[in-house]
């Protein structure tokens, strides 16, 4: 089963896949997200090029676990998408993705300029990696 990841944002998406096995995320690209016309004929691109099974969004909640603007525009996102593209879109929390990639560009010593081209994706992968080891952690304890 292969997945792609969005890390949605105003400005650019972020877009991760899966191995064919579902178990390591690698950070894919960064789609403008707008004209969202554009943004979703690249995305149906990518579907069919990586034979995605699953479209994974980032639901940004706040620390508290409540919703905000920003979780209520991913699930926007998200319920459009789900109307435009016959693959499962499905919502995960992805507080703190955004920073963890952050701070993993810094330490690579990934410059600022750079860094503003890669964080959406890698906070994807991040994601995507998180929901890869949950899954698998749970095919383990249930024996699957």
């Amino acid at each position: 089963m292969r997945i792609l990841a969005l890390d949605y944002g105003s400005k650019r998406i972020g877009v991760a896949v899966s191995d064919e096995t579902g178990t390591i995320a690698q950070p894919l690209e960064s789609v403008p997200a707008a004209p969202f016309a554009d943004f979703l004929a690249r995305l149906k691109v990518l579907i069919a090029e990586k034979e995605a099974d699953l479209i994974l969004i980032g639901l940004p909640r706040n620390m508290d676990g409540s919703h905000g603007p920003a979780a209520r525009r991913a699930e926007a996102f998200a319920a459009a998408l789900k109307t435009a593209v016959p693959t499962p879109v499905r919502l995960r929390d992805e507080r703190l993705t955004t920073l963890q990639a952050s701070r993993a560009l810094i330490e690579g010593n990934v410059r600022r300029a750079k860094r503003k081209m890669k964080i959406d994706k890698m906070a994807a992968a991040i994601l995507l990696q998180s929901y890869l080891d949950e899954i698998h952690f749970m095919k383990e304890a249930h024996g699957s």
